[in-house]
């Protein structure tokens, strides 16, 4: 990662913090921000982590300029702007994996985890995104659940749970988490998505047909593929 991507990122992870101080009631809302979470195959870091009665919100937490193209099932998404165009990862799959992790370290029902994934900086989406993906509205959409979810001691045992349970914010930490995602994502056995076992496959039909390729065991909640070493 460069250095200005480093700056980019913290500065997104910054505005969602005052964000969610500024605008949800600290009586009910438990921001927990830059969790490095053990997980059983290395660690996962999560930029914003709220804990309510009305479920956990895990955010993602994007500071991108430029127009934004990608849908839901996409591993990868676009970005463009005057002279530039980059791919990153899917954020929906990438916080998956985070949603996953949390419901695993807290052995809690992924039911009761929220998904959210926040763009900060001047960009514009230019492919519909689903509505836990947004420009804005934050702390709106964070407060449209109202179903109840947790007890206030159920609350309070999550979050003592969550801060407890995460690795201290060191450099070691930060490469040590750096070392664990080229492991993932490298790896023939782990999906890097949501650390299922990958299978290996067989493609039945359209172009690649009879061609093999690694798709994740919890297929079809997980659709990460990945090529198989010698297949075009």
């Amino acid at each position: 990662m460069s250095l200005t991507s480093f700056i980019k990122g913290w500065a997104g992870e910054a505005m969602g913090t005052v964000a969610h101080w500024a605008f949800l009631d600290k009586s009910i809302y438990f921001p927990l921000d830059n969790l490095t979470l053990p997980t059983k195959n290395g660690t996962t870091q999560i930029d914003h982590v709220i804990v309510s009665k009305f479920g956990i919100f895990v955010v993602e937490a994007k500071n991108i300029d430029g127009w934004i193209f990608g849908d839901e099932r996409s591993s990868v998404w676009s970005v463009v702007k005057p002279g530039h165009k980059f791919k990153f990862q899917n954020p929906l799959r990438q916080n998956y994996r985070h949603v996953k992790a949390i419901s695993e370290f807290l052995d809690v029902d992924e039911d009761r985890l929220h998904s959210v994934v926040m763009f900060w900086g001047e960009c514009e989406f230019k492919t519909p995104m689903p509505a836990n993906v947004m420009l804005e509205g934050y702390a709106s959409y964070i407060k449209s659940f109202d179903k109840r979810l947790f007890s206030d001691e159920e609350v309070a045992a999550v979050v003592g749970a969550l801060r407890s349970g995460t690795l201290p914010r060191t450099w070691a930490t930060r490469r040590a988490h750096v070392k664990a995602l080229h492991a993932r994502h490298s790896s023939t056995t782990i999906c890097p998505k949501c650390a299922s076992a990958l299978v290996l496959r067989t493609a039945r039909a359209g172009a690649a047909a009879g061609s093999r390729f690694y798709g994740c065991g919890a297929f079809p909640k997980c659709r990460y593929t990945a090529p198989y070493p010698g297949e075009s």
